[in-house]
């Protein structure tokens, strides 16, 4: 299977794209003043303690408070500012206990579930009080009204390891499957570490020499006590350790040797990752390649008409049946249906097919859209129980290749599955739309900030055909207004790239969605866009 990583980095949005055999796989976007804030880690205060609840919430300096359940609170922190030493849980064990983890984005989490000793823990009012100051990162950014999720259990990633400065346990991806090798990543970590802290060796550790990960070791563990350091000198809430940018973290968790090519069109962000990569993975450098033509780079390798499709309900097989997906506030349903499609065998083998078919779908609908929560998944009824078995099966065999972690319940008797999937930030449909004020919020429009964005990568596209001394964008008032306001600098900065003034036009009577662009010679329009 051939890999690309496509990264569109525009300044005011950055946009990655993880590409197999030419089908966008995974999409993420990152928004100037919308940073992903998930492993951020925080200095923050008590607000409120919730017994009946066995949470509290924390005031980490964001517009939302952020919450802490009871299982996520460590009651030791660092005793100075060097970080060392720490007082684990588990002072009582000293013997590190090797354990299996995922290679995924939910290793740290699960990680952190599974080795903790299992005993009675104490009620979260004898763990924390009101006006505490504490460490926090975010587990899970907010979503909608709800505020971040925090843990107190930090994790710090690096390339090849991640660092876990609460407790002692080391951990090897089950992804390395090799026992030499596992044994020897054991050992040559055990010899490596400078503190008593816990690790998880990550899948590309497979094969790497000792002073690589001597390396890692004595990188994280200076970030830590920087972020230590920080702690003791700031007051809350503050940010101790900002999170990669979307690019770098795509280069850290994704560009592996199965991805064959990573392409960006930003020199900035070429040399930036070209930085990263010189101390940890040399040899990935010459596949790192700087896209400088003309055409947008998401044109190019044909990805913003997938894009576009992100936010329809339903999608079509190739059959002819369909699937339609609804996104409600306590769950996503799942529909599939026959459609156009009506076999050519008997009824039982034509509705088999169909939901064989729509499983494939609706997993890669699932990453694509980084759909989470609960999900029910309703199949065509099918009579014979060997017939639902092999659906349940092969649904959860492709979910294997989902990175998110999910829990699949075997088919009921009315042709449901339910599932879980993992999400720790919001969709994607979710970062690209808003309710609809044509239809009071019954269904959704693209948000005003995609909408600009839209308008301002045709402007690009336009821009090496104009001939004319300025550009006029027509566009609905909330629109105008949007672009002669919040996104004012991203207009001035796109006038200076193109080095032609723009003029923007409110027009009511244009659908929220639409725009048009125009060129001037002088004072009289020359041609419409």
């Amino acid at each position: 299977m051939e890999k690309k990583l496509i990264i569109n980095d525009a300044g005011f949005e950055t946009r990655v794209a993880l590409v197999e055999d030419g089908a966008l796989a995974e999409l993420y976007i990152e928004r100037t003043g919308e940073s992903d804030i998930v492993s951020n880690i925080y200095k923050g205060r008590v607000m409120r303690v919730l017994p009946g609840m066995q949470a509290a919430f924390v005031d980490i300096g964001l517009d939302q408070a952020a919450f802490i359940y009871v299982d996520d609170v460590v009651m030791d922190f660092p005793s100075d500012e060097t970080g060392s030493p720490l007082i684990h849980e588990d002072e009582e064990d000293q013997e590190v206990i090797l354990l299996d983890a995922e290679d995924d984005d939910d290793e740290i989490e699960e990680a952190a579930r599974i080795i903790r000793p299992p005993r009675i823990r104490p009620s979260i009012e004898d763990m924390i009080r009101e006006g505490q100051e504490i460490m926090v990162q975010v587990a899970k950014s907010p979503i909608g009204k709800k505020g971040a999720r925090v843990t107190s259990r930090i994790t710090i990633p690096g390339r090849f390891l991640v660092l876990m400065p609460t407790t002692n346990h080391i951990g090897v991806s089950r992804r390395i499957t090799d026992s030499g090798e596992r044994n020897r990543l054991k050992e040559q970590l055990m010899e490596a570490r400078v503190e008593p802290f816990g690790y998880i060796v990550r899948t590309v550790c497979e094969g790497i020499g000792p002073e690589k990960l001597t390396h890692e070791v004595e990188f994280l563990t200076r970030v830590w006590k920087r972020v230590v350091h920080r702690y003791w000198q700031c007051s809350a809430p503050s940010l101790l350790h900002q999170e990669l940018s979307a690019s770098l973290r795509s280069v850290r968790d994704l560009f592996t040797k199965e991805v064959d090519r990573l392409v960006i069109d930003s020199e900035r962000g070429y040399r930036e990752i070209q930085d990263f990569l010189e101390p940890n993975m040399p040899g990935l450098r010459d596949a790192v390649q700087y896209y400088d033509r003309r055409e947008p780079i998401f044109d190019a390798y044909q990805l913003e008409g997938d894009i576009s499709r992100l936010g329809r309900k339903k999608v079509w097989l190739k059959s002819g049946g369909y699937i339609v997906i609804e996104e409600t506030e306590a769950l996503v349903s799942i529909d599939v249906n026959t459609g156009r499609y009506v076999g050519k065998g008997d009824l039982s083998e034509t509705i088999l097919k169909t939901n064989l078919e729509a499983l494939k779908e609706i997993a890669y609908q699932l990453r694509l859209r980084d759909i989470g929560g609960i999900i029910v998944i309703d199949f065509i009824d099918m009579e014979k129980l060997e017939d639902r078995d092999k659906v349940y099966q092969v649904l959860v065999e492709t979910l294997k290749k989902d990175r998110s972690t999910t829990n699949v319940l075997p088919m009921s008797e009315m042709g449901l599955i339910q599932m879980t999937r993992k999400r720790t930030r919001e969709n994607i449909n979710r970062q690209l739309s808003e309710p609809c004020a044509y239809c009071e919020g019954e269904g959704i429009v693209l948000s005003k900030k995609s909408i600009c964005h839209n308008i301002y990568r045709e402007i690009l596209r336009q821009s090496y055909d104009i001939q004319g001394s300025r550009i006029s964008v027509k566009a609905h008032p909330e629109i105008a207004r949007f672009l002669l306001e919040e996104e004012n600098i991203t207009v001035l900065s796109l006038e200076q790239r193109i080095e032609t003034p723009i003029l923007i036009q409110a027009d009511p009577a244009l659908h929220i969605e639409r725009f048009e662009i125009m060129e001037f010679m002088d004072s009289a329009p020359i041609s419409g866009g």
